[in-house]
């Protein structure tokens, strides 16, 4: 098992594995945008449709790392926002739909399938973590951006739709993401860290 691990971790830069990831984040990331069309078209005034796919917007600033990666490139404010948006909205995905079937939302295949690929977001932006050249000052960019939006989305309700059994706890989610926001600022500069001291 160790072996099969280390070979796995040991795959995560060869091109064929990263073609693979681009390829796959690429196409998951226009399928989101894609899902995002509703409330896209409603969302007014117009320049706030930027802070409205949250997911896709992440998974596509991941498939620019991992294309930098693949030409032999590292550009750590690009590392930095895609590893903790993309970890970010991952995690806050599966949780959001697990909590609307916890008070009684009723999932469907789509949520399955939402929960599979949101998960391998999150898990993907950790595995990476190795590679990363991120420093403080690029965490502390991307906390400007992730606290900021957390603040739009919730102050003037741009975020993902919410299920509708969760929409009572509207409140409770914001504060929730604001929380996951630190969490993955902390985790993603931590593990960076964590590697580069692995490295010495």
């Amino acid at each position: 098992m160790k072996d099969l691990w280390n070979w796995f971790i040991g795959s995560l830069c060869t091109s064929w594995f990263l073609w693979i990831m681009i390829i796959v984040n690429g196409l998951g990331s226009i399928y989101g945008f894609y899902w995002y069309k509703e409330q896209l078209g409603s969302t007014e005034p117009a320049f706030l449709r930027i802070f409205v796919p949250d997911s896709p917007t992440a998974s596509t600033l991941f498939t620019f790392v991992l294309i930098a990666f693949l030409v032999g490139r590292s550009i750590p404010s690009l590392e930095a926002f895609a590893a903790v948006t993309n970890f970010k909205y991952g995690v806050w995905a599966v949780s959001v739909i697990l909590a609307g079937a916890a008070v009684g939302d009723q999932l469907y295949w789509q949520h399955y399938m939402l929960m599979f690929s949101h998960g391998g977001m999150a898990v993907e932006s950790l595995l990476y973590a190795r590679f990363y050249t991120i420093k403080l000052r690029h965490i502390m960019y991307v906390a400007v951006w992730t606290l900021g939006n957390d603040l739009l989305d919730y102050t003037l309700d741009i975020h993902p739709w919410l299920a509708d059994k969760l929409e009572p706890f509207h409140n409770t989610v914001g504060w929730a993401t604001v929380l996951l926001s630190l969490f993955s600022l902390w985790i993603i500069y931590h593990l960076t860290k964590l590697h580069k001291k692995k490295e010495r």
